[in-house]
């Protein structure tokens, strides 16, 4: 049997993104569904927007460094476009046709939410252009996690250590950008599903695997089975406090 046989025989893989405003926690809940699906046997692949390739970690030190203020809003979108089409064609259609489970911090939904509704662009351009750079590759599910409080409480969680050009953008903007994720889930509502993020970790692990579990029938009631599974994050959390 051929190289190519085998992987046309390979069942399609799982596309799986994470979306959200800053400090809402996707970093965290991203890494600890990539282990519990590894340690399933599963190959995972995590990836963040932009980036993820050698060309988009490039893009993205462009698109976020705070000395680039005369960046136009236009040319940030085509950059961020430029990006994914790279992501997608390099990384993502690859790993879902061998069959792995792709884990991505951001997608198109963000591109609506901050390019869109945040700086005003045209929709209709942004529908296109996401189109053009996923060359078919959309998600089979969307997590928007979902963090309690304004959009200075999220900017204030995010920037502890120093803020991007993104998120030097003003609360405002990010108070659009917002309720432009709630928008989107509303009218997405079989693929986006909403997570609130601001209880304990545990809490909100158990809820993104319960948004999971027709996609994997292993997590149907495990918070119930085995309450420790999901514990732990918690007591990571008051290891690093003590």
């Amino acid at each position: 049997m051929t190289q190519d046989q085998q992987q046309s025989d390979a069942p399609r893989g799982i596309f799986i993104t994470f979306e959200g405003g800053e400090g809402a926690g996707k970093t965290t809940h991203i890494r600890f569904l990539s282990e519990a699906l590894k340690a399933r046997g599963r190959e995972v692949v995590r990836l963040r927007e932009p980036g993820g390739t050698d060309i988009g970690e490039r893009l993205r030190g462009v698109l976020l460094d705070p000395r680039n203020t005369a960046l136009s809003d236009e040319a940030e979108l085509l950059l961020y476009e430029a990006a994914r089409a790279q992501i997608v064609a390099e990384v993502v259609k690859p790993a879902l046709e061998r069959g792995a489970v792709v884990l991505c911090d951001r997608f198109t939904d963000s591109t609506v939410a901050y390019q869109g509704y945040g700086r005003g662009l045209s929709r209709a351009f942004i529908d296109e252009a996401n189109a053009f750079a996923c060359q078919g590759v959309a998600p089979d599910r969307t997590i928007l996690l979902v963090a309690g409080g304004d959009a200075r409480t999220g900017l204030a969680r995010a920037t502890h250590r120093g803020a991007d050009r993104l998120e030097r953008a003003g609360e405002e903007f990010h108070a659009q950008v917002n309720d432009a994720f709630l928008e989107i889930a509303r009218a997405c509502p079989e693929r986006v599903r909403v997570v609130e993020s601001d209880r304990r970790k545990s809490r909100t692990a158990a809820a993104v695997f319960a948004e999971l579990s027709d996609l994997f029938p292993w997590m149907e009631g495990l918070a119930e089975a085995d309450p420790a599974f999901f514990g732990r994050l918690d007591a990571k959390r008051s290891k690093v406090r003590a």
